[in-house]
C-alpha cells in the first residue's frame, strides 16, 4: 500500500509541475503574441505620423513659397481690431498656424522668421559688447571680464592667429583635453559653434541657442514682430515683464516703426534697445512641426505623465509641447523648392506660450 501511495503522489507531482511548465509557456507565449502585436501597432502609428509629419512640413514649405507671389487682387486681408492692414509675414512668430494647403487635422504647424533672432555672423562688435554685459549682469557686469571674453569672440573670428590682449587664439585651445583651432573666420557653420569660443559655454549655459540665435542671412537687426523670447532675453534693455507686453501688443497689431515701439516700452529701456531693433524680414524660417497633443503632467517640472490626442473640438491648452521635427529652409521665390540647411528630428521648440498677461499683470 505504501508503494502504491508513494506512486500515486509522484504521479500527481508530476502531473502538477507538468501543468506550472505549460502555465509558464502559455503565459510566456501570450506576452510575446502580445507585445508583436503591440509593436506592429506602434510601427502601424509611427509610420502613419512620418507621412503625415513629412505632408504638414511640404504644406508649410509652399505657404512659404506661396507667399511669394502676388497677391490676388480680390483678396481679403486681414485687419487688426484697428483697422490695420497686418502684414501677413508676421504671422511667422511661431504661432500655430492654420496653412492655405490644410494639414492633417492631428498636426501643429509653427514657423520661426529668422529675422526675430540674433544673427552671429552680423552682430556688430558693441552689440556683441552689450550682450555679453547683459548676461553677466548688466551694470553688475565685471568690465575685465567682459573685455576678456569680447578678445576671446574676436580673436575667435578674426583672420589671424595673432592673440589679442587676454584673447584666445591656436595655442590656447591646441592645449584643451579635446583639442582643437579657431575658426579665424567671421562666418560660424553652426550655432552652437559659439559654444568653442573660450568661456561662452558658461556664458550661455541653459540658453536654447538655436532659439536665440542664427547664422543665416545678413540681417544685423532684431524684428521684435517675430523675435523669440529667447532672443528678447538676450537684448539690453528688455526684462520679462516688458518682453510679455511687446507680445501683448503683436498679438493685437504690428509693430511698424520704432515710434510704435515707444508707445509701450519706457524711454531709458528704449534708448538700450533700439540699436538692436529692425523692421525687416528674412526668407530664412525654421518649420517646426508635431502631432497635437495634450499634456497631462506637471506643468512647473516639465515631468510628463503620458500624452493623449486631443479631441478637435476641445478647448486647447496650453501648448507643452518641447521638441519636434524640424527644418531650417531659404525661401527665395515662388518658383523654386526651399532650400534645406539642417534637419533636426529632435528640435527644441522656442517658448510657444502666448503672452502672459495675467502673471505680469499687463494691460494694453
Amino acid at each position: 500500500m505504501r508503494n502504491i501511495c508513494r506512486q500515486t503522489g509522484s504521479v500527481i507531482i508530476i502531473v502538477l509541475w507538468t501543468a506550472v511548465l505549460l502555465t509558464v509557456l502559455v503565459t510566456a507565449m501570450a506576452g510575446k503574441v502580445r507585445l508583436s502585436a503591440q509593436t506592429a501597432a506602434h510601427n502601424r502609428d509611427a509610420s502613419r505620423n512620418w507621412a503625415q509629419l513629412m505632408a504638414t512640413v511640404n504644406f508649410a514649405e509652399m505657404e512659404l513659397m506661396l507667399e511669394r507671389m502676388p497677391a490676388p487682387i480680390d483678396q481679403q486681408l486681414e485687419e487688426s481690431e484697428e483697422g490695420e492692414i497686418l502684414n501677413p509675414a508676421y504671422r511667422h512668430d511661431g504661432e500655430a498656424l492654420e496653412l492655405n494647403y490644410s494639414a492633417p487635422e492631428n498636426m501643429v504647424v509653427r514657423i520661426y522668421d529668422h529675422a526675430g533672432k540674433i544673427n552671429l555672423n552680423r552682430i556688430p562688435r558693441r552689440n556683441m559688447q552689450l550682450l555679453i554685459e547683459k548676461l553677466l549682469g548688466g551694470e553688475d557686469a565685471e568690465p575685465e571680464e567682459v573685455q576678456d571674453l569680447l578678445i576671446a569672440w574676436i580673436d575667435w573670428t578674426d583672420l589671424n592667429d595673432l592673440e589679442g590682449l587676454n584673447g584666445a587664439e591656436k595655442d590656447y585651445y591646441l592645449e584643451l583635453d579635446q583639442a582643437y583651432v579657431p575658426r579665424n573666420n567671421p562666418e560660424l557653420d553652426t550655432v552652437e559653434e559659439i559654444l568653442h569660443v573660450r568661456g561662452f559655454a558658461e556664458l550661455l549655459e541653459g540658453i536654447n541657442l538655436d532659439a536665440a540665435f542664427t547664422i543665416y542671412g545678413n540681417a544685423r537687426t532684431v524684428n521684435l514682430n517675430v523675435a523669440t523670447r529667447e532672443t528678447m532675453r538676450l537684448l539690453p534693455g528688455l526684462d520679462e515683464e516688458l518682453i510679455e507686453t511687446i507680445i501683448a501688443f503683436r498679438e493685437l497689431e504690428d509693430i511698424s516703426n520704432r515710434a510704435e515701439i515707444a508707445e509701450i516700452i519706457p524711454f531709458e529701456n528704449l534708448q538700450e534697445l533700439i540699436p538692436w531693433v529692425g523692421t525687416d524680414t528674412s526668407n530664412i524660417y525654421s518649420i517646426f512641426a508635431y502631432p497635437k497633443q495634450e499634456f497631462s503632467g506637471n506643468a512647473l517640472t516639465g515631468q510628463r505623465s503620458g500624452f493623449q490626442e486631443l479631441d478637435k473640438d476641445a478647448v486647447e491648452p496650453e501648448d507643452r509641447v518641447r521638441q519636434a521635427y524640424m527644418e531650417i529652409v531659404e525661401v527665395r521665390s515662388s518658383n523654386d523648392l526651399p532650400r534645406i540647411y539642417k534637419v533636426d528630428p529632435y528640435g527644441v521648440l522656442p517658448d510657444t506660450a502666448k503672452a502672459r498677461v495675467e502673471e505680469y499683470g499687463i494691460e494694453l
